[in-house]
């Protein structure tokens, strides 16, 4: 915009107004307010007023609405990073930080995600059996406040305040969730607030002094179904995310079976005739399937996430020795994943490509086999602590093998954890020259039913060196993000946009090209576009 001006010319002779005028017209100053025409501003010649110089108004300017343009395909990839709060590896720092630290801190994590092209975060909201939010069913956890059941002061609910934050930079807001573990070696003593305390009958403990869910009790179960209806009920999350702790790794218990006498006797007394593998692998693909059916039902948009450990088991594939999540942890993700019971699958592959015994790729391109119903496949990487020479160089490197291993259209990574970017710059560099280069949307989940968008109504204002131009769209409920296309002759400009930004100003001319089209898309969270509207200039 431009100003006016309410200055006094003492200059000698007779300056001519139309000079003054051109002047002005040259000055780009920002927020400038135009005088009235019946104003009249005194000089030094003569006695008479002179008619002060006018700013022109707002016009709108030439503008044509098209029916059919080609339009610049977006990319679309999904970049998450893992916040942990167990241990207050991750967030927040320290249990005793105040209100507005953790919140300093939570800002300055989620700017470094923004800055950097990422579009998820996946925040650890009940690490053992806890809160990070106001919870209707579990304490408030011992890592915001240093006490299990203290309410962080000044009162604030930090799911909340992540989410707001989030959805702000346009980015998702997925909630994690520790299914089993009730209690963590540091989480302090076993207070009277405790989940240990209040439901003794279904938690067991283990050697290593924590405290584990036995999960072939009905009671477990209903109980987590519950504070997974409550988040999604309440909280305007993008996706729920389970990691890989099912049941408890046996180092946790010394290398002892699992202590669920009580509930394996109560089956096999009322007829039950599985293996006692079978049988907790059964009561965990039972509640897996249950989650995911109760998630759709509260709000149909919101995903389904697990992270379960990268080996399914040793030999499969053929060459890969490891651990066996199917024997070790009774979890049969394969099976999760061939079923569709979720809607994104990230296999904890911690281990480099040129690995002999665990290899990036080779693990990659079996779970890919495995993805019958076509979900969303997006690895985990150790991003903290890879074993390669440069651990840059092996994450861009494995991002690589995701581009070509993985659906064009469904591609993406998690990255363990946040800590890799805010303790390695020449992380953050490699990726935001590298691969993040661009920003991204999330790919599309086509299996997941979503209303249709509204086309946005897009305004044009000619404010002579720059264009004004504001939008809305009838269903802004549904909008996650905007799509801006600008043409500056024959080159295409793409912008992805917060829900919450409304308008923009754009220069008329950039690099000695003239801008002459304007398109605007809506995005909804689940990926999906609205028709484009698109304006000739």
């Amino acid at each position: 915009m431009k100003k006016s001006i309410n200055k006094y010319l003492t200059t000698l002779g007779i300056v001519s107004l139309s000079l003054i005028s051109c002047a002005v017209q040259q000055q780009q100053k920002p927020e400038i307010t135009a005088v009235k025409k019946s104003e009249t501003v005194p000089i030094a010649i003569g006695t008479k007023p002179v008619p002060a110089a006018v700013t022109p108004a707002p016009t709108t300017p030439k503008v044509t609405e098209s029916v059919k343009v080609d339009l610049p395909e977006v990319k679309r990839e999904f970049r998450a990073a893992w916040v942990a709060t167990v241990a207050n590896i991750n967030w927040p720092s320290s249990k005793n930080l105040s209100t507005q630290e953790q919140k300093n801190e939570a800002i300055k994590l989620l700017d470094l995600l923004q800055d950097a092209h990422f579009n998820a975060v996946i925040f650890q909201v009940r690490p053992a059996a806890d809160a990070l939010y106001k919870s209707n069913y579990e304490p408030w956890s011992y890592y915001l406040t240093g006490e299990t059941g203290k309410e962080p002061y000044p009162y604030y609910d930090p799911l909340e305040f992540w989410i707001d934050e989030a959805h702000k930079r346009g980015m998702e807001l997925h909630v994690w969730l520790n299914p089993y573990r009730a209690h963590h070696l540091s989480g302090g003593s076993v207070s009277s607030e405790s989940m240990v305390r209040k439901s003794p009958s279904n938690i067991v403990k283990l050697k290593n002094g924590m405290y584990w869910f036995d999960p072939a009790s009905i009671k477990t179960q209903d109980h987590v179904s519950n504070v997974v209806k409550d988040i999604v009920s309440r909280y305007d999350i993008d996706a729920v995310h389970f990691d890989d702790y099912f049941y408890p790794y046996a180092s946790y218990n010394g290398g002892a079976d699992f202590p669920d006498n009580a509930s394996w006797n109560t089956y096999k007394n009322n007829g039950g005739n599985l293996s006692k593998a079978d049988w907790r692998r059964e009561q965990v693909n039972k509640f897996i399937e249950r989650i995911n059916k109760e998630i759709k039902q509260e709000k149909p948009y919101v995903k389904f996430g697990i992270s379960p450990f990268g080996i399914w088991k040793s030999g499969y594939p053929s060459g890969v020795v490891g651990s066996s999540q199917y024997d070790e942890l009774f979890a049969d993700a394969k099976l999760w994943l061939n079923k569709g019971w979720v809607d994104y699958f990230s296999p904890q592959l911690y281990w480099p490509i040129n690995s002999q015994r665990q290899n990036f790729q080779d693990l990659l391109e079996w779970w890919q086999d495995e993805n019958t119903m076509n979900r969303h496949l997006w690895p985990g990487l150790n991003t903290v602590e890879v074993k390669a020479p440069n651990r840059a160089t092996e994450i861009v490197n494995q991002i690589k093998v995701t581009e070509k291993v993985l659906d064009k259209n469904s591609i993406g990574a998690v990255h363990y954890s946040i800590a890799g970017l805010t303790n390695n710059y020449e992380m953050v560099q490699a990726l935001k020259n590298g691969p993040y280069k661009e920003k991204a949307l999330i790919p599309r989940s086509p299996w997941i039913t979503a209303s249709k968008l509204n086309k946005p109504d897009l305004q044009i204002t000619d404010e002579h060196s720059q264009l004004s131009i504001k939008w809305n769209n009838g269903s802004e409920k549904d909008v996650f993000q905007w799509i801006l296309y600008t043409k500056y002759e024959n080159e295409w400009h793409i912008e992805i946009l917060p829900k919450n930004e409304r308008g923009k100003r754009l220069n008329r001319t950039q690099n000695g090209k003239k801008c002459n089209t304007i398109a605007l898309k809506a995005v909804d969270r689940l990926g999906n576009e609205s028709d484009y509207v698109v304006k000739k200039i």
